[in-house]
């Protein structure tokens, strides 16, 4: 009888939880890549002269309900000297160089000096919703590049995954 209590008093307490008002999370409409290690090594062909030493990390978080994408990113190790042209995300998997498919904007009038070896910037920008689908439904296809005066094509780079 004492354990017939027992078990009474237990579903009680359960069933009283189960009956609590409380609202369950929504699901994120934000996605945070990273920290994407950037690297010279990376890039297609591979970085091999002075700048191959730079190093960077990039975390990207893309708003699917805004569509907005933030990028904040740091790169160190340069040779003095370097400038910096631009940077963007890129529609091809590891090992293929592929055109831009998500820009942000910046240029080198925009982006921070490197003179020292070493900078940091963040911007958000606007994708178009089948941009912002398309990177969230296959990461892994998409890379995210620095690009410098004397690596047009990009100087360092890392897989969103």
């Amino acid at each position: 009888m004492k354990r017939l209590a027992i078990l009474v008093s237990v579903l009680a307490i359960g069933a009283a939880g189960c009956g609590s008002k409380s609202t369950p999370t929504a699901p994120s409409n934000t996605t945070v890549f990273g920290p994407i290690t950037l690297l010279p090594s990376n890039e297609v062909p591979p970085v091999t002269n002075g700048e191959n030493v730079a190093r960077g990390t990039a975390i990207i978080t893309v708003h699917k309900d805004t569509n907005a994408i933030d990028f904040s990113v740091n790169v160190n190790s340069f040779p003095a000297g370097t400038t910096l042209t631009a940077a963007h995300i890129h529609n091809g998997p590891a090992g293929v160089a592929a055109g831009v498919f998500v820009s942000t904007g910046l240029s080198s009038a925009t982006l921070p000096s490197v003179a020292s070896g070493s900078g940091t910037f963040s911007v958000t920008v606007t994708a178009t919703a089948d941009q912002v689908s398309q990177i969230l439904a296959n990461p892994a296809g998409f890379y995210f590049n620095v690009h410098s005066v004397l690596h047009g094509a990009g100087v360092m780079r890392g897989q969103l995954q």
